[in-house]
């Protein structure tokens, strides 16, 4: 007794559905792993790029109506712009928030500012840093 083969003879039919699926699917995926590659590039590019001022806590001394905030900030020359500094209190709520300009030629500038409070602050923050 002889079996019978269910497969189809190779080469006669051309490629299977599934296989014309597969390849599809793995053209469909390239293309949108390149998208996606260059989509966070472009936001990667404009995030570097286009920030020309940044800014960094180095320290903050806090009084009972005020915090003193040591900021050094980074910008292009002759670049005009603000940072926002914000505190809160112990238990979360905010006591102070202000924007201090900084409009010098300098490309570093290293200041020390006031932040005023509504009551005792116990922490400052930078909020952002914006050009004008």
């Amino acid at each position: 007794m002889s079996t019978s083969s269910t497969r189809l003879p190779e080469g006669r039919y051309g490629r299977s559905s599934d296989q014309r699926a597969d390849r599809t699917l793995k053209v469909v995926g390239a293309v949108l792993s390149v998208l996606m590659l260059g989509l966070i590039g472009w936001f990667g590019y404009h995030y570097v790029a286009q920030n020309e001022i940044s800014a960094e806590v180095i320290g903050f001394d806090t009084a009972e109506d005020s915090v003193k905030v040591h900021l050094e900030v980074h910008k292009d020359a002759g670049v005009a712009g603000y940072c926002t500094i914000r505190s809160q209190s112990e238990d979360g709520a905010e006591v102070g928030r202000a924007d201090f300009r900084f409009a010098e030629d300098a490309t570093r500038v290293d200041e020390v500012v006031t932040l005023r409070t509504t009551s005792r602050g116990t922490s400052a923050e930078l909020v952002g840093c914006h050009t004008d």
